[in-house]
């Protein structure tokens, strides 16, 4: 079955180069019109349901990229960010938070691991043919849930894993087999 996934459109936190996480900012003009360009890139990809994070910030990408094809659209849970805990509002480049994000066993203070985080998005993976058969669907979350997704369908060493970027709205396809 096929799996497409997409990053939310640009928010004020990504324009200011700010870790995110879990804080529920909002999408910048240029998100909503990233947004409205993946609707223009799903079109005939025989998408028949989206799975979005519960933030607002995908959410209303999910909506606006959902203007044409009119798809069942559900909120689940497990592709909501990575909890970046005590390190959120810091910068992305700051040498701590840098640190931090090679540890993947470690949780972020206050936060998730990327062990956490796989624990959760590797589950719905593995259940989506189960639960959906035969259909095509697209995700709608985050930066470092797309890390986790791509590194479930690709193996790769840490700071390939580390350095691995969606660009905000980028869709990518996968091939998802049923993992029983």
């Amino acid at each position: 079955m096929r799996l497409y996934i997409a990053r939310h459109g640009e928010t004020t936190w990504n324009v200011l180069n700010k870790v995110c996480g879990r804080p529920d900012v909002e999408l910048t003009e240029k998100g909503r019109q990233q947004a409205m360009e993946l609707a223009e890139k799903v079109k005939g990809k025989g998408i028949t349901r989206m799975l979005v994070s519960p933030l607002q910030r995908a959410r209303m990408t999910a909506q606006l990229a959902n203007t044409y094809i009119q798809v069942p659209m559900e909120i689940e849970e497990r592709i909501i960010e990575h909890s970046f805990g005590e390190m959120e509002g810091m910068r992305r480049d700051d040498p701590v938070f840098q640190e931090q994000k090679r540890n993947i066993t470690a949780r972020f203070p206050g936060g998730e691991s990327v062990l956490d985080v796989a624990h959760r998005v590797y589950s719905l993976l593995d259940e989506i043919p189960a639960k959906y058969p035969g259909e095509t669907i697209l995700l709608v979350c985050h930066g470092a849930v797309s890390r986790v997704v791509n590194s479930y369908f690709e193996d790769m060493p840490i700071d390939t894993f580390g350095k691995y970027i969606l660009d905000n709205c980028e869709l990518k396809e996968y091939t998802l087999f049923d993992q029983r």
